[in-house]
């Protein structure tokens, strides 16, 4: 499996809409990245030193996150980094406990 670390710079104004579409499965029905991208955003992480959500995500798109920015990620994130390819997940999210939820950063802003 190829897991990338992602960065990027979210629409703050959006990501309530996001977070709907995760909770009713939206985004999880798309096919065949759907269960990834959600379980990578469900847990994705806010650098409060660089205001980037991060997260680490299972991708096999060439180029990476081709049709996860097509059809959701472009809608509410700018600035969409890869990092690294080819990280090892557990690796990944350990580098990231420390920083706070993204959804619990937005809903404290709001």
């Amino acid at each position: 499996m190829a897991y990338r670390f992602v960065r990027a710079r979210p629409n703050r104004d959006r990501l309530p809409e996001l977070r709907e579409r995760l909770e009713n499965g939206d985004v999880e029905s798309m096919e065949p990245f759907g269960r990834a991208l959600t379980a990578a955003l469900e847990r994705a992480k806010f650098d409060p030193e660089t205001g980037e959500a991060v997260w680490i995500e299972e991708d096999y798109c060439t180029p990476p996150l081709a049709m996860e920015r097509e059809a959701v990620l472009d809608e509410y994130f700018e600035a969409i980094t890869v990092v690294a390819d080819d990280v090892d997940e557990t690796a990944g999210w350990k580098r990231l406990e420390d920083l706070p939820g993204l959804w619990e950063q937005i809903s404290n802003v709001q």
